[in-house]
């Protein structure tokens, strides 16, 4: 199926900004040719791709066609470069699903080092980031495990340590009698949203039983750690985030030398491999400094 370069970036642009209106400022045409684009290449797809309203969001089938979209604008950005072209049109864009940790910790230096590209990041919980490859609604994505999606290229990149931390005053009001499977039952903790599922495989591998303590949910990396030190429960911080309050005292293990260790993975579709080729090196080379290194 062709289709049209014009309605793919109308759509593209009506994703990013939200509107037709800003839409259409952005590609320098009216409202009426941005409506009219839409209608046409909704009209070639034979299904809706945008849900009208404030703002205006993609359907299911609109985000994959709009994925199409940018990874045309990676491969075309690739062959310019290789061909000498002048890029007139500008850095292409890349959507990549990221877990939330990896983007407050050491992702962003990642993206630093690589030039000619926009970045639309997709955050979600580390667990779930490899659905949104497999669904072709990114390009690429920092994934959990060393499982590789069909039509994807795989690297290892370590693993991200994480240790269960608590305010030295919510130790002792909680586990006073120690930590154990009882007193984890009770003991209030913190869980990034309802997908978060690493203070469970900690309790899990710690007690042996399925613990399900009362939960505040807290969808915030650095409130992550906040949340901590103000008492509010305890949770599964990375090491990278809770060191400082680790080193002075505002926070302290939950358990000493009882950490979690998540292996990560870099997957890109096969097709993009070559043009985000810069990015995965950059990736790699971060991840380098940032996790630790694992057993193949």
């Amino acid at each position: 199926m062709l289709l049209d370069p014009n309605h793919l970036s109308a759509l593209s642009a009506i994703l990013r900004h939200g509107s037709f209106d800003a839409a259409a400022s952005d590609l320098s045409v009216t409202p009426s040719a941005v409506s009219q684009r839409i209608k046409a290449l909704e009209d070639r797809v034979g299904a809706a791709l945008i849900n009208r309203g404030t703002p205006c969001t993609a359907t299911p089938l609109g985000l994959r066609v709009a994925q199409h979209a940018e990874d045309i604008g990676l491969l075309e950005a690739k062959l310019a470069r290789e061909l000498t072209l002048d890029q007139t049109s500008g850095p292409a864009r890349v959507r990549i699903a990221v877990p939330a940790d990896v983007l407050a910790t050491w992702f962003i230096d990642a993206m630093s080092q690589v030039d000619g590209l926009l970045f639309d990041l997709v955050v979600d919980d580390q667990d779930h980031s490899a659905e949104w490859l497999r669904r072709g609604e990114v390009s690429a994505a920092i994934t959990v495990g060393g499982d590789t999606i069909p039509g994807a290229d795989a690297l290892a990149l370590g693993a991200m340590r994480y240790v269960p931390t608590a305010n030295p005053d919510f130790m002792s009001k909680w586990f006073s009698d120690g930590v154990n499977a009882d007193t984890l039952s009770r003991a209030p903790c913190l869980t990034f949203n309802r997908k978060d599922s690493l203070q469970k495989a900690w309790l899990t591998r710690q007690t042996g039983q399925r613990l399900s303590p009362p939960s505040h949910f807290l969808p915030s990396s650095q409130g992550f750690v906040e949340a901590a030190i103000v008492g509010l429960g305890w949770g599964m911080n990375p090491v990278g985030l809770a060191q400082n309050a680790l080193a002075d005292g505002r926070l302290c293990p939950v358990l000493p030398d009882a950490p979690l260790d998540v292996r990560l993975t870099w997957q890109v579709g096969r097709v993009l491999s070559a043009p985000l080729a810069p990015l995965t090196a950059a990736v790699k080379r971060t991840a380098a400094e940032a996790l630790l290194p694992v057993d193949t």
